[in-house]
């Protein structure tokens, strides 16, 4: 199905507008040609059943050529960013993913949660110290930012000094098609040459970091390549603070904007579980999966998409599929749609979705507790979305915590 004259979802500035872009796509279908920004004609997939589809299916697979910027994007350089379990398929996805599995399993996770707490209470405080006198904070750099990469770096060992410099170069390699080739590949290798710089002070110096680990693992022939390395640090790092910093803003923005749903949270604080789910499907902090290829002709719905072409599920759309419920647009805390794709699906599916659920658990249960008086700066001013493919974020939310 061509949807050509649609506007793209992914340039729009607010996050209503994209969600209403997505919603005239899936009011013509599940499976959609359309042209991206970047002026690549792909397969968007909008419905949640065939979103599932194309993830759990075989001949739809990730592509070295489906990375931001190929063509000026020199091969050294790409090898050293984009071969780790996001961008890989079996074996080498499985072998990859078997090597960093345990530091986020349920677990790993459960050992976290009373310093993610501890966390969030150091930051709130601070945030009560800035907005005292009724000043407007940012809760995204105040809070929402600050949190997960914080406990991402702790996890990997990144010194406290250098985390503003990653978190500037993370925007933009994040959102890579979204900056001028030039731009993106600056950070690119400012990013990779901190990166190499980190694996040798951690090989010269072991610690008891996940970093430190995975140099040392030893498992038959599973051991990471140096590219392998160096990929996957650059895709925990990034991947494992930028998904949750936009859980947190967008899943407070909702809540602040529905102010029924936030009454019935405050009230009975042990639905904070069930709202996580509702709030990571209401306004999903991914939008898209990394493109894949077809290998093969390969039947989507009622679909037949030919070999060799870009296939993008969409979970910010799939996640408000009128077909799988009832009022997609509606947030309802109360409802606990735990079906949602907001971490993917199949072998692909997001390896640090217990950690975001936790860190979003601790962090917006702890926000709504410390300030009962939180507020929008300006309730009707719709806070300005990130222009990206993959992500789905704010650049601030302005808060009153007085």
């Amino acid at each position: 199905m061509s949807t050509e004259g649609t506007e793209s979802p992914f340039t729009q500035s607010t996050g209503s507008a994209r969600h209403a872009v997505l919603a005239e796509l899936a009011a013509a279908g599940p499976v959609h040609r359309v042209r991206l920004f970047t002026g690549v004609d792909v397969w968007l997939i909008t419905g949640q059943t065939e979103v599932r589809e194309a993830l759990a299916h075989p001949d739809i697979r990730r592509s070295p050529e489906q990375i931001p910027h190929r063509e000026a994007t020199p091969p050294e350089l790409a090898a050293a960013m984009h071969q780790h379990i996001l961008s890989s398929n079996p074996p080498d996805h499985t072998r990859m993913r078997k090597l960093v599995a345990a530091a986020f399993s349920r677990g790993g996770v459960a050992k976290l949660t009373s310093r993610i707490g501890a966390l969030a209470a150091e930051l709130l405080d601070e945030l009560a110290e800035a907005g005292a006198d009724g000043s407007t904070v940012d809760l995204v750099a105040g809070f929402g930012y600050p949190l997960p990469i914080t406990v991402i770096a702790e996890l990997l060992g990144v010194p406290p000094e250098r985390r503003a410099d990653f978190r500037r170069w993370s925007v933009i390699v994040t959102s890579g098609p979204a900056y001028p080739a030039e731009v993106y590949l600056g950070a690119a290798r400012e990013l990779l040459d901190f990166l190499r710089e980190l694996v040798a002070d951690k090989r010269a110096a072991p610690s008891t970091d996940l970093l430190s680990d995975l140099i040392a693992v030893r498992d038959g022939q599973a051991a990471l390549t140096e590219d392998e390395l160096t990929s996957m640090a650059f895709l925990l790092l990034s991947a494992g603070h930028e998904t949750t910093v936009n859980l947190i803003a967008n899943g407070v923005y909702a809540l602040l904007t529905h102010p029924d749903q936030l009454a019935l949270l405050r009230a009975e604080s042990e639905r904070l579980p069930d709202a996580v789910e509702e709030l990571l499907r209401f306004d999903s902090p991914v939008q898209v999966t990394l493109p894949s290829v077809t290998a093969a002709p390969v039947r989507i719905g009622a679909v037949t998409i030919p070999a060799g072409e870009v296939v993008v599920p969409a979970l910010l759309a799939a996640n408000r599929d009128p077909n799988r419920y009832d009022l997609p647009e509606r947030l309802d805390i109360a409802a606990a749609h735990g079906s949602h794709v907001a971490f993917g699906h199949g072998i692909h599916h997001c390896l640090g979705a217990p950690l975001a659920r936790a860190e979003g658990r601790v962090a917006i249960g702890a926000l709504l507790e410390r300030f009962p008086r939180l507020r929008l700066a300006d309730p009707a001013a719709e806070p300005e979305r990130v222009p990206s493919l993959l992500l789905n974020g704010m650049r601030e939310l302005m808060v009153r915590v007085d």
